[in-house]
């Protein structure tokens, strides 16, 4: 595939052709010849096609954008700029929390690649670790610093209103990719369209249920209207609050499907809530620290000179949390609904091999997050959702 811009779409024979165009990513190989490299087409997400790049002397990761959605294929044309806005996210949120981002070395705008630090093995993707009961001691506290700092750190609590618009305008052109959240999260769920699957025929009556929930929709449409008028780090992208702790709880309701004789997962069950909980605690703390370490600086949010006694500074921190604590928890919501009648599922479900099994397990997922997203105002602490998790599912 080719086009009049330069574009062509890469593959594992091209690949080599475009590293030994790109100095930097020849570099990071140890320059020179490429005898003996290793390049592996790994992608499993929605999107992109994603190489990992092995050499003698180093490594790293290519990833293209192609000018569709790869779940489907060329009928569903996606603008190949999304790359450009991942990049530019990957390099903004790199500087702010470089413990915790990859290092993006190489982009390419006119081919839409770009090219990243490799985590080697045992490094293995998050989901794929949770699907087999590995337990992270870490993950709370490192989720939490990403989330508390890229959230702070691009909001008007820090910035100038001048300095927020410019970022918003900068990051407005992403406009086809946030339409795809829109409809794919937001629209299609809740009413027939052909994109839509799920684990029929255990789940079809559960799937007309969605659709037939006039409150669940009302809520939705409020969701909907937020993700769309109000343009934030942690709504904005894959990894957020919302769609952490969401993919944390589908993790738990999977868990009954990948028990066995030898190891009936209960005890990874309590690991998985404990790591909720405590991610949410450590990010408040942290959250809240950077607040008030930069309380007089250049943020125009919430200024000081108004808000200059210490119990109003409290409180109107305290309203803050709550507010974002029920957005998390709506947005988290919708992304659980999404991932069990919408277009595109989780391998947490997907991997359960028997179908009664797993769609018992999708139906437990389903109603919590119906209600976690219908009644999420009247959450005020992070023990009360988990109360709720182990209500539907011990």
């Amino acid at each position: 595939m080719e086009s009049g811009d330069g574009f062509r779409a890469l593959d594992e024979k091209s690949v080599v052709e475009y590293i030994k165009s790109a100095p930097a990513l020849t570099a990071r190989l140890g320059g020179g010849q490429l005898d003996g490299v290793e390049i592996r087409e790994v992608g499993d997400g929605n999107l992109n096609f994603v190489y990992i790049v092995l050499g003698p002397a180093g490594s790293f990761v290519l990833k293209q954008a192609l000018p569709y959605i790869r779940c489907v294929g060329e009928s569903w044309p996606m603008t190949k700029e999304r790359a450009y806005f991942e990049a530019l996210a990957l390099k903004e949120h790199g500087r702010l929390c470089p413990d915790h981002v990859p290092e993006v070395y190489h982009f390419d705008r006119s081919m839409s690649v770009i090219g990243m630090r490799y985590l080697e093995p045992p490094h293995i993707i998050l989901r794929k670790g949770l699907i087999a009961g590995i337990e992270y001691p870490l993950l709370a506290e490192h989720m939490s610093e990403y989330m508390a700092k890229t959230l702070f750190f691009t909001s008007l609590l820090y910035h100038s209103t001048a300095e927020h618009r410019r970022a918003v305008a900068e990051f407005c052109g992403n406009l086809e990719l946030c339409r795809l959240t829109e409809q794919v999260v937001f629209s299609d769920p809740y009413r027939v369209s052909h994109f839509n699957r799920w684990t029929s025929p255990y789940l079809d009556r559960d799937a007309e249920a969605v659709r037939e929930d006039d409150a669940l929709k009302i809520e939705v449409a409020g969701l909907k209207s937020m993700f769309c008028e109000r343009a934030q780090a942690l709504i904005h992208g894959d990894l957020h609050t919302g769609a952490f702790l969401g993919n944390l709880i589908l993790a738990y309701f999977s868990q009954d499907g990948h028990a066995n004789e030898g190891n009936d997962r209960k005890a990874y069950k309590q690991w998985i809530l404990r790591t909720i909980v405590e991610t949410w605690d450590l990010f408040q703390k942290k959250f809240i620290s950077l607040w008030d370490e930069h309380k007089d600086g250049k943020g125009e949010a919430y200024l000081i000179s108004i808000y200059n006694k210490p119990e109003l500074w409290i409180s109107l921190q305290q309203k803050y949390l709550k507010d974002l604590f029920h957005d998390a928890l709506g947005f988290g919501a919708a992304k659980m609904i999404r991932r069990i009648v919408g277009i595109a599922h989780v391998e947490d479900f997907e991997s359960i091999a028997d179908a009664s099994k797993r769609a018992s397990c999708e139906r437990n997922a389903l109603n919590c997050a119906k209600r976690l997203l219908k009644e999420r105002r009247q959450f005020e602490t992070v023990g009360q959702v988990i109360s709720v998790i182990q209500e539907i599912q011990p």
